[in-house]
């Protein structure tokens, strides 16, 4: 998933310098599940990694990454979630949280899409060789799609109309499929699918940098609606998934949404509001001659709800811990200082001028990129 800075609470040790380690064994932990975690050294794989480590209802925790990790309390390995030696690595394990996905804007797109299918295929393959009997995913619920005749809520099970046209949700999308295979491929082991909301936490996403700009784009007769998710609930839910509280495919994020009149007031951040034909065909520009990290299709979720219920969780007992107004908070706090035009980081200098001069300016901005980048191709 997309990185969070380290937040991890566990106890620390940086001197063992070993690509593996195993912790003493807790005696008072002989009951409880062997949970796996791929990704664990960074994100939000690093924060559940702490989370399990420390719980009396987890028996040991396998920590997987290509770099050791400061959760002292897990017994790690050192390697790439696409070597099929991760099967002997995953050798004892109850159930695996597959969290090594890359859905940094800044990653080649072919690159990020070759580690994120090739590892799910490897980590899935594996988990059934030896034995595991559930692996549970983490996509998102972009996979639903956004659309204007979405209903406020979906229903967790309802159809996913997602595209391949915004930033990692193809990934996402092929990741479910071959969660949905292989319990037909591999008898005996059940795949879980967890799906957070817009995720705030440390992280840096399209929809995220959306909060950075100095006006919030609205498109002229789009309806957002704006459901979050806090780390701290993913972890907990991701907690549920791996305790086998919940099964099947599930959202989590915050109950309830703000509508985008809600937002504003609460961000203090005014609209810049464009038609639709000018708004679309300007991110598709910018991103294909490389200004901007987000594509086109990034920009129907920030248009269209895709607000989904967390029924299932709810259901299941688990209860979120922060709302939709207290996290809009958080990233608020978080971004303050950044400065983001098209999905483009500018420089304090460029963020002075547009935060400045406004709307107008921010658009005669956005056209002399263009127009800049243009000329530079002539010339050659």
């Amino acid at each position: 998933m997309s990185s969070p800075d380290p937040q991890v609470r566990a106890a620390r040790n940086l001197a063992d310098p070993s690509p593996e380690s195993k912790p003493t064994k807790n005696s008072s932990r002989s009951r409880g599940p062997v949970v796996a975690v791929t990704g664990a050294a960074s994100g939000v794989g690093e924060l559940l990694t702490a989370h399990l480590a420390a719980s009396d209802a987890i028996k040991q925790v396998i920590a997987i990454d290509e770099r050791r990790g400061e959760v002292s309390e897990a017994t790690w390995h050192i390697l790439d979630v696409r070597d099929p030696a991760i099967a002997e690595k995953l050798r004892g394990a109850d159930v695996v949280v597959h969290m090594a996905l890359d859905l940094d804007l800044e990653t080649d797109a072919a690159a990020r899409t070759a580690y994120n299918v090739r590892g799910t295929q490897t980590v899935l393959t594996a988990a059934a060789a030896v034995g595991v009997h559930r692996v549970v995913l983490c996509t998102s619920a972009m996979v639903y799609g956004a659309h204007a005749d979405n209903d406020i809520p979906l229903s967790e099970d309802a159809e996913l109309r997602a595209t391949a046209e915004a930033t990692g949700v193809g990934d996402l999308l092929e990741v479910e499929r071959l969660g949905r295979r292989a319990p037909r491929a591999h008898p005996g082991l059940n795949v879980t699918v967890v799906r957070p909301t817009v995720l705030v936490g440390g992280t840096d996403t399209a929809l995220t940098r959306y909060f950075e700009s100095p006006r919030l784009l609205v498109v002229a007769g789009s309806r957002p609606a704006w459901q979050f998710c806090h780390v701290d609930d993913l972890v907990t839910a991701l907690e549920y998934a791996a305790l086998e509280k919940i099964e099947g495919e599930f959202a989590v994020g915050c109950d309830g949404w703000l509508e985008q009149e809600e937002v504003e007031e609460l961000s203090g951040v005014r609209r810049m509001e464009l038609p639709s034909a000018v708004a679309l065909g300007a991110a598709a520009r910018l991103h294909r001659i490389g200004l901007t990290p987000s594509p086109a299709g990034d920009l129907a979720y920030t248009m269209h709800p895709w607000v989904v219920s967390v029924s299932r969780l709810h259901d299941a007992g688990w209860r979120p811990r922060w709302t939709n107004e207290e996290v809009l908070a958080a990233l608020l706090e978080e971004v303050e200082g950044r400065h983001t035009l098209a999905g483009r980081r500018l420089g304090r200098k460029d963020a002075t001028a547009a935060g400045a001069a406004g709307a107008t300016v921010a658009l005669l901005g956005t056209a002399a990129l263009v127009r800049r980048a243009r000329k530079a191709r002539r010339r050659f």
